[in-house]
């Protein structure tokens, strides 16, 4: 397949800067190390670098990403999918089912993606053979230390005793590199400093003695409308006592943190994504590696310690040359070195009305990929009901056995009851809200 091929599959016209140098400088005979901001693409870069490696008829997996969190894995195994036709890409990580994971890796896919804990696992029960791994990718390297995935990642690389392409990423610049990589002589793309990927963000705070932080984020949220809002707290408790205020005032959004099942936390993001909800609550989790795309604005309802992960939360929106705003909350007497004293301070002395919720809605549809059913087939159907036009159906994502649909909220009970116990493709499907 051709690079014209792979970005029409993709939907994008051509490759950034950063994705352009990579493909110029890359050298399969030198490990290969890439910086480079968070939605610059990364993804796409070193899936087309597989290209140089991946061999049809080969037996056994040839190809093994490490990521540090489950949610990056399953981005990653989409886009891979639609870079790497005819290879069979499979993606282990922890919460999924194990015993479902064994049985696809009994005919060994060709690319592995998975996060260091449940490889390992597969590895010390020889669920597949690391043997014919050849190119070795870790993504998000920095994150999975910080993590603290080390000893799980060192344990999987020792394994490896065929390697000959090592691959590292990473958000943030890394004056070393841990010798249990292997990486030996490298080359290196550096974009972390460039201009045409830093974000283009307003920053501004919002002073709130603790016992009012609560109101100054919902008046927050109020004055900004109908804007796509990611909140940002460090711990779970905070993002559950958040959720419990918006419940209260009837306000749709989601929450986002490790405390929840892996299908709740797809779950929110998917609505995220689809416009279903424009708030979503979360720790520093969704801060990175993740397909939240269009975000307008970030709100820092408590402060990581660190200016990187500062840095890394905000790169949620802006991304790849937008614009985006960044509202930090702070106490009358909290003072953090990254947080310039001269940031204009957000006035919120106004009365201001309810956020409106999202007028779209999403379904659920019991069938996917695996009864041969696509996007356009769900259109054809909603089309063919009563009464529902094109304009009131929005982004659909297809899944192995399940789909999701964004729809008007107006008609979600009208398609539910006209569409439920129909047949897609010949498959009679149900339907219900998400």
């Amino acid at each position: 397949m051709s690079l014209q091929q792979i970005l029409q599959r993709m939907q994008i016209n051509d490759l950034n800067a950063m994705q352009q140098e990579v493909q110029k400088v890359y050298n399969p005979a030198q490990d290969f190390i890439l910086h480079s901001p968070t939605g610059s693409g990364k993804t796409l870069a070193f899936g087309l670098l597989l290209l140089n490696h991946l061999e049809k008829g080969k037996t056994g997996v040839q190809t093994l990403i490490l990521v540090p969190t489950r949610e990056l894995a399953l981005q990653i195994e989409q886009v891979m999918k639609k870079v790497h036709i005819g290879y069979k890409i499979t993606c282990c990580y922890g919460g999924n089912d194990t015993k479902a994971e064994r049985n696809k890796l009994k005919e060994a896919p060709a690319l592995l993606i998975g996060t260091p804990g449940r490889i390992l696992y597969h590895l010390e029960r020889d669920n597949f053979d690391a043997q014919n791994i050849e190119t070795l990718i870790l993504d998000e390297f920095d994150k999975s230390l910080e993590f603290g995935f080390q000893e799980q990642m060192s344990a999987i690389i020792e394994r490896l005793s065929s390697l000959k392409h090592r691959i590292l990423t990473s958000a943030t610049t890394m004056t070393e590199i841990p010798e249990f990589t292997g990486i030996g002589e490298y080359v290196m793309v550096n974009h972390l400093n460039e201009e045409e990927t830093a974000p283009k963000l307003t920053l501004r705070k919002v002073i709130a003695p603790a016992q009012y932080k609560l109101k100054a984020l919902f008046n927050l949220l109020c004055k900004n409308g109908i804007k796509k809002t990611l909140i940002f707290c460090n711990h779970r408790d905070a993002v559950d006592h958040i959720s419990e205020l918006l419940d209260d005032r009837e306000i749709m959004h989601d929450v986002f943190h490790g405390g929840l099942e892996q299908s709740d936390r797809e779950l929110a993001l998917l609505k995220f994504r689809n416009n279903s909800n424009r708030i979503l609550i979360t720790t520093d989790l969704a801060a990175r590696g993740l397909d939240i795309p269009e975000v307008d604005v970030i709100i820092h309802y408590q402060l990581p310690y660190k200016e990187d992960a500062f840095i890394h939360r905000n790169g949620r929106t802006a991304r790849m040359q937008a614009e985006g705003e960044v509202f930090v909350i702070l106490k009358p007497e909290e003072d953090y070195p990254y947080i310039a004293t001269d940031t204009l301070e957000e006035q919120l002395d106004g009365e201001y009305e309810l956020p409106p919720n999202s007028p779209f809605a999403t379904l659920y549809i019991s069938g996917g990929k695996k009864d041969k059913i696509n996007k356009i087939d769900i259109v054809g159907f909603l089309l063919n009901l009563n009464d529902i036009n094109k304009e009131q159906v929005g982004i659909i994502e297809v899944k192995d056995k399940e789909a999701y649909v964004a729809v008007e909220r107006s008609v979600a009970a009208q398609i539910i009851k006209q569409g439920n116990n129909q047949k897609i493709k010949g498959k009679k499907v149900r339907i219900m809200r998400a």
